[in-house]
């Protein structure tokens, strides 16, 4: 009997090391046989992969190429693609932020609002939804594909303004552009294609591969912490630390000692482990972890 596979895209380009990255951490060994290689090895005999570019998977899932992929949402709206939205993995960026494309336009323009833009050219690899927003908004604007240096173009007068990906905005001040409206927000999603939604196998394996994603990125901004603490001390500790649920305490074998682990948010470690420090707690130990299940 032929073994069960599951076909999974994963995304080249920008989100690829991100993606290789969180897979790993989530326990599966991803890697590539070269550099121009598409087909990353796996090491589960039951996963297929192979590497496109975010803007087409949604396509290939949804005509059933690939049985799921990982891309982002605007791609999903741009090629409005009927897929199943297995889980949100927002891991795209450092600051595991949405990420936005904005309308932006040159800040000497005079241009402040979408119906200053009545008329005139708009550039953008987002079609699509941006053609969707102006018709929403009934303003008349042409709409043009751009290819890359989006931003250039404005600067140069090859159109009036763009639509553009922005995280920090630090890109668009430095083309001396403004934002002034919001076109569509988005984050990373695990897709499927809807017949193999259906398919038990495949199904469940897509699960499973979701909860380890999810878990590794919880981990992302979490840390473990251990110490040891007096039984004198430990209501007033048990008091000021935050834990996921209940931090977790043990007796030691010296009496009068307890041994606490928790689960903490690693950006208030700098100033939470002096104060633990100051309020008795010894043996204290900061750990990364791999994988959060809620």
């Amino acid at each position: 009997m032929k073994n069960k596979m599951l076909k999974i895209g994963l995304p080249k380009g920008s989100l690829q090391d991100a993606t290789f990255k969180i897979f790993r951490k989530a326990g599966f060994a991803v890697s590539l046989p070269s550099e121009r290689s598409y087909f990353p090895s796996i090491d589960d005999p039951q996963i297929e992969a192979v590497l496109l570019r975010a803007q087409e998977m949604s396509r290939y899932v949804a005509d059933g190429a690939l049985d799921c992929g990982i891309t982002g949402n605007d791609w999903i709206l741009e090629n409005r693609s009927d897929v199943v939205r297995i889980s949100d993995l927002n891991y795209a960026k450092q600051s595991l932020n949405k990420v936005r494309w904005v309308l932006a336009v040159p800040e000497g323009s005079g241009m402040r609002s979408i119906k200053d833009l009545r008329g005139k050219r708009i550039a953008t690899e987002l079609v699509a939804v941006t053609k969707e927003y102006f018709r929403k908004n009934k303003v008349e604007v042409d709409v043009e594909f751009s290819w890359g240096a989006t931003e250039v173009k404005v600067s140069s007068g090859l159109v009036d303004a763009i639509v553009e990906l922005t995280e920090t905005g630090r890109s668009l001040k430095a083309n001396k552009l403004v934002e002034i409206a919001t076109i569509c927000e988005s984050t990373t999603q695990f897709i499927a294609n809807n017949s193999s939604w259906k398919d038990k196998f495949k199904k469940d394996k897509m699960q499973e591969i979701a909860l380890l994603l999810k878990g590794a990125i919880a981990a992302e901004e979490k840390v473990g912490l251990k110490m040891n603490i007096r039984k004198s001390d430990l209501k007033n500790i048990i008091a000021s630390l935050p834990a996921l649920k209940k931090p977790t305490i043990s007796q030691l074998s010296e009496e009068g000692w307890f041994a606490i682990e928790t689960v903490i948010d690693e950006k208030v470690v700098r100033q939470l482990i002096p104060e633990l420090k100051k309020m008795g707690a010894e043996g204290i130990i900061e750990y990364p972890l791999n994988k959060v299940i809620y």
